[in-house]
């Protein structure tokens, strides 16, 4: 409610032209749309403006705006927003593992393989690529520095919006009211031989761990997208432009490996080279998979210092602050507009893997 809220609010903009609403969300209370439904009447948004949620996992807030700018394009509407939200911590219970598939469907074995959690994904990518666990250890260390370094300097204050929040405090079982304004699971004097003493999570000969994984986190994050000659006509300030994005599908069983061949794809479609980026977000799932795609694309990382302008995850990624599966394609639109403007750059692309075997990238050029 609150993101979605700010998106139309913090520029001024009538709630009534907004004209259609999608929200990335992966494990809603019974797979519908109507906590989403619920938000955006809540935050003042009409009951004549449309809305769906959209799950294609941890690409959902990526698809969501994918979607609104595609309606955009086509003439559907001039004004949108396309969001996402996830509470890993409430969705992630017994139930949401209660689904059954036939023995038709599991004898398939790419079918089978869209079974297979994802931390044993993670070591079948760090098996087939020879992802070593110091590799995964040192980029996760450096996620955890570059998070914490870009927090302690408020870097990240510009993309997050404040919110109250009330909570039981386990010791005094009284209610307390805190104000939400940074993420917590940024951990400073994170060092590669500290991730070295973790044991593995999934494997007891594997390298994935608590330290070198996505955290489990909630979280939102929105995009107000328009059509230009509507934006200025609102006067609404353009920070940036939608240019494209694309979806690829790969082995369900290596399915981290997605933003290597997502990105080339984007960039081909869009007549750019892996140059003509200033920098890239592109998402933490693992380690394992973020080592291998960013050694795909050929760009070097090993030697980044938290603080440099990183071409990879400049202010950390996933490892560091959380993976909330339906948010995260958004908050990585917010996050690379944030670091554009404060850093003077300008051609961004963001990328994620994707649960069952796919990955997903977009370009954006920000205008501030």
């Amino acid at each position: 409610m609150h993101v979605l809220k700010h998106a139309y609010s913090s520029v001024n903009l009538d709630p009534k032209l907004i004209e259609d609403v999608v929200v990335g969300n992966v494990l809603p209370p019974s797979g519908g749309a109507t906590a989403a439904r619920m938000a955006a009447l809540a935050a003042g948004i009409p009951h004549t403006t449309s809305l769906n949620t959209l799950n294609r996992q941890c690409s959902s807030g990526l698809s969501a705006v994918n979607q609104i700018a595609n309606e955009i394009l086509t003439g559907q509407i001039d004004i949108g927003i396309g969001a996402g939200v996830e509470s890993m911590t409430f969705g992630y219970g017994p139930s949401a593992q209660a689904d059954g598939y036939s023995d038709l469907v599991l004898s398939h074995p790419e079918a089978s393989d869209c079974t297979l959690p994802m931390g044993i994904t993670s070591e079948n990518v760090a098996a087939q690529y020879g992802i070593s666990r110091d590799r995964q250890d040192h980029f996760a260390a450096l996620s955890f520095q570059k998070a914490a370094v870009a927090q302690k300097s408020n870097k990240f204050a510009p993309e997050i919006l404040p919110i109250k929040a009330t909570f039981v405090d386990p010791k005094t079982e009284q209610e307390k009211e805190v104000v939400v304004d940074k993420d917590d699971g940024v951990r400073e004097g994170v060092t590669k031989e500290s991730l070295g003493k973790l044991k593995p999570a999934f494997s007891k000969t594997g390298s994935t761990h608590a330290g070198n994984a996505s955290q489990v986190s909630d979280g939102a994050a929105a995009v107000l997208l328009a059509r230009r000659s509507v934006a200025k006509k609102l006067g609404l300030p353009i920070v940036g432009k939608f240019v494209a994005a694309q979806v690829v599908g790969v082995p369900p069983k290596i399915m981290g490996v997605g933003p290597a061949y997502a990105i080339p794809k984007v960039l081909e479609k869009s007549g750019l080279s892996i140059s003509d980026i200033d920098f890239f977000e592109i998402n933490e799932a693992f380690a394992s998979q973020a080592v291998m795609s960013v050694d795909q694309l050929g760009i070097p990382w090993e030697n980044d210092k938290p603080g440099d302008k990183a071409k990879v995850n400049r202010w950390g990624g996933a490892i560091a602050m959380g993976h909330p599966l339906g948010c995260t394609g958004a908050r990585q639109i917010a996050t690379a507009l944030n670091i554009a403007k404060q850093d003077g750059e300008k051609v961004f692309c963001t990328s994620m893997c994707i649960g069952s075997g796919m990955g997903m990238a977009a370009v954006f050029v920000s205008e501030q």
